[in-house]
């Protein structure tokens, strides 16, 4: 079954994932996940959106397996997320350099 995304007609994975990255919140909940589990009265503290949209992107990223729920430590990201975590880890390294020359 093909999933249909914003921008997409063919709902390839790159297509997919680029959506899901490019939704408000997204990359800053994984990037506040990079070293720890945090709860999610922390998470939101964090990146100070809304309770409901907090859920949502929740509920988002563990149906993409990306982060899941540990009842003593709270959201964490899998394995799925730590590699593209790790992914985008260069990406962090040039926008320093970036940021440095503009």
């Amino acid at each position: 079954m093909v999933k249909r995304v914003r921008g997409s007609r063919t709902g390839r994975p790159i297509m997919v994932l680029l959506d899901l990255l490019g939704r408000r919140w997204v990359l800053r909940i994984v990037w506040e996940l990079r070293e720890e589990p945090r709860r999610f009265r922390e998470l939101q503290d964090l990146i100070g959106a809304s309770p409901t949209i907090v859920n949502g992107r929740l509920a988002e990223l563990r149906e993409a397996k990306l982060v899941e729920l540990d009842a003593d430590s709270g959201y964490r990201l899998t394995a799925l997320g730590k590699e593209l975590l790790r992914l985008f880890l260069p990406l962090h390294a040039w926008s320093e350099k970036w940021a440095k020359a503009t």
